[in-house]
């Protein structure tokens, strides 16, 4: 834990206004977009389409949700290191619930009782403890990321899922594939849509995935702004009445 803070520190750095647009390894970054865009139309897209197309959608449902279970342990781990216990008590609820009544997590009886499913990461624990995104990255089959985000996917993949220790590696694989398909199908409508409407895609991803991170570490609440407050502090700091006394 202390030696991946430490190294997300030295490759993110600090946090500043001017990051929003830093991409430094763009040159890399769009060649291996340009390996995702082709493996994309090669594999995952049409592998995506075929999975829309024959498992039914009561199915699908089924699958993500079977998926979302697995991830729970990740999810409630990273609840835990963010100081957020009423989270990680609706992450622990919602994997006993579907684990049980949930038919080994088939379904989401969860949602019904009212325990509404979140997604937490390591990626977005680093940022809660102040690490920095660092430079913007491409990674190639998992697309857009940071410094600090793959570092996070890192430790959510191999020391923090327990699928990782309790399965064989043929199931870990059939997870994994199944869940990148997946994704891309649940994906798949909004990608497209932003590739039409944008003149560069890359950089519309781009800045999609930054507003996306920004808004899960901040669990859906809206963004601080540092010089409102300010005038707001001012404004009551002022005392409401003259103290000195009147003038006849």
């Amino acid at each position: 834990m202390a030696t991946a803070l430490l190294l997300a520190s030295i490759l993110a750095g600090p946090s500043t206004a001017g990051e929003d647009e830093d991409d430094p390894l763009e040159p890399f970054n769009r060649a291996v977009f340009a390996f995702n865009r082709v493996v994309d139309g090669l594999v995952l897209g049409p592998a995506a389409e075929l999975y829309g197309l024959v498992v039914p959608s009561p199915a699908r449902t089924a699958i993500s949700n079977l998926l979302d279970t697995l991830g729970a342990p990740i999810v409630f781990i990273n609840d835990i290191l963010q100081g957020e216990r009423e989270r990680a008590g609706i992450t622990l609820s919602r994997f006993l619930i579907n684990g049980s009544l949930g038919f080994f997590g088939l379904f989401d009886m969860a949602s019904e009782f009212g325990y509404v499913k979140h997604d937490e990461d390591f990626g977005q624990t680093l940022a809660v403890h102040g690490v920095g995104e660092g430079p913007y990255l491409v990674l190639p089959i998992l697309g857009p990321s940071n410094s600090r985000d793959a570092i996070g996917t890192l430790v959510d993949s191999f020391l923090f899922d327990p699928v990782r220790y309790l399965a064989s590696e043929r199931l870990q694989t059939v997870r994994t594939a199944t869940r990148a398909v997946v994704t891309r199908h649940q994906l798949g409508p909004s990608l497209d849509e932003l590739e039409r409407s944008s003149i560069d895609y890359y950089a519309a991803l781009r800045a999609v995935y930054r507003q996306k991170r920004e808004a899960e570490i901040r669990n859906g609440r809206p963004p601080t702004d540092a010089a409102y407050e300010e005038i707001f502090d001012e404004i009551f700091d002022e005392p409401l009445l003259d103290p000195s006394p009147l003038e006849d």
